[in-house]
């Protein structure tokens, strides 16, 4: 295992810092302080602990730049995007501003009793395990309902975004928070399952791959530990015949290109129906050829390099094994270091790796059907089960074949997205649990019942 953490720019390999990582001794004051800061933590009036995220959202927005700088520098995002996420953040912190105290007032049940309701209680230490893609936004997330709701946190950042990591937990400090109410523990993954096994650790909550999410769950099944798992999808992007491509062109490029495609939640896979499919093909891959590739810092950069060489590479083997199995190449397929071109790959069928699997990158999968009920068949062909998007004006159709889509989200005529008025989660390899809306504040706390006679 590397002794330091070495911080490296991925769009020009230059290295941007680096950092120790903590010793046992260290690790075992971390937990001490987080466990100790809880016990008073708690005792905050709900109000009390949202307030404080409007001291959070004025740190926010006065370091905007620098936070979205370092985004951009550390895994490679298009600095339009690193600004986005930042302010994403900041409507956050205003979700749980205004709806904390509703979220986790006590809720009254009528009984037999002379009162009794269900009292909203923190657990204690939550631990949070957190990618590179979104290095502010998926922190946040967790953090600002876990908080609120009275818990203290842990962060386990990708090794990566390091500098992300310490500036967030300088940002809840400069914020008001208690100093040990949230902590970045810069450890490798070999120390996890200590981390997660100690007792002062109550939950754990996990972003990531299939694999990461598989082992975590099992190391906190071990020891009777909640865990929340947000992992990969390959959601399914739906064109029908009567989709207005006019309007909703931008919306389909952006649901797989954003983020240089490095999202779990991006459309993958683009099942057509075929009396619409050349006019899509044509336009879909007009819009892909017009974006702005380059510099990362520059503002009007769409597309970019991937966060790390072995991304691209892992793009490019899927990508072959689809074509060695029957698939074409549209548009695209160059690739060279951390750089993926933005590509179309047509005739895709289940059993490529581009059907079947996640590719987090710039590539599109297009498979061309014959009808909608073809296309609903291959919508639910995965066993992923993060999120679907279908573009139609028949609106009806898709309302009353709701219950034929099993995945966590549905989003007509609109890609899928993360917003903190909305429970955001998936079903089957995609994971379990639920973040973000009242769902996700209550993922971590003891839902108590309390019976007065």
């Amino acid at each position: 295992m590397p002794k330091k953490i070495t911080t490296k720019n991925p769009y020009n390999q230059n290295k941007l810092n680096e950092y120790d990582f903590h010793n046992e001794k260290q690790v075992e004051s971390i937990l001490s302080l987080s466990e100790n800061v809880f016990y008073d933590w708690r005792t905050k009036p709900i109000k009390d602990r949202a307030k404080l995220l409007e001291n959070l959202i004025i740190i926010l927005k006065d370091n905007i730049d620098d936070y979205a700088n370092l985004i951009t520098a550390e895994m490679g995002k298009p600095i339009s995007q690193s600004k986005s996420e930042i302010e994403k953040c900041i409507w956050l912190c205003n979700f749980y501003k205004e709806n904390a105290q509703r979220f986790l007032s006590d809720e009254m049940i009528d009984t037999e009793a002379e009162e009794s309701f269900i009292s909203y209680d923190p657990l204690g230490t939550i631990l949070a395990i957190m990618p590179w893609n979104y290095p502010f936004w998926q922190v946040m997330r967790f953090a600002v309902p876990t908080l609120t709701a009275g818990n203290t946190a842990l962060l386990k950042h990708a090794l990566n975004v390091t500098g992300c990591a310490l500036i967030i937990e300088d940002a809840f400090e400069k914020a008001g928070y208690p100093k040990g109410c949230f902590q970045t523990i810069l450890i490798n993954h070999d120390v996890i399952e200590d981390v997660i096994a100690d007792e002062r650790v109550k939950a754990v909550s996990l972003t990531g791959s299939e694999k990461a999410g598989k082992s975590v769950a099992k190391i906190a099944g071990k020891h009777l530990k909640k865990c929340v798992l947000e992992l990969g999808g390959n959601n399914a992007c739906v064109v029908l015949e009567d989709a207005d491509l006019n309007k909703y062109l931008d919306v389909i490029i952006n649901a797989r290109m954003q983020n240089t495609g490095q999202s779990c939640i991006a459309a993958k896979r683009f099942i057509v129906e075929e009396s619409i499919y050349e006019e899509f093909l044509e336009k879909f891959t007009s819009k892909i050829k017009a974006l702005k590739e380059g510099d990362p810092n520059d503002k009007d950069t769409d597309i970019t390099i991937l966060a790390r060489t072995y991304l691209a590479e892992t793009l490019k083997n899927q990508v072959s094994d689809s074509i060695a199995k029957g698939a074409n190449i549209h548009y695209g397929n160059s690739q060279k270091n951390a750089y993926y071109q933005p590509t179309v790959i047509t005739e895709v069928k289940p059993g490529m790796p581009v059907f079947d699997e996640e590719t987090f990158g710039p590539v599109a999968a297009i498979t061309k059907v014959s009808d909608k009920g073809e296309a609903f068949k291959l919508l639910a062909n995965s066993r992923f089960g993060l999120g679907t998007m279908i573009f139609t004006e028949n609106k009806k159709y898709i309302k009353e074949r709701i219950f034929e889509i099993p995945d966590g989200a549905l989003f007509v005529n609109e890609m899928v997205k993360s917003d903190p008025r909305l429970p955001f989660g998936g079903t089957k390899a995609s994971g379990y649990g639920r973040e973000l809306s009242k769902e996700g504040i209550l993922e971590f706390v003891n839902a108590k019942t309390v019976y007065l006679k």
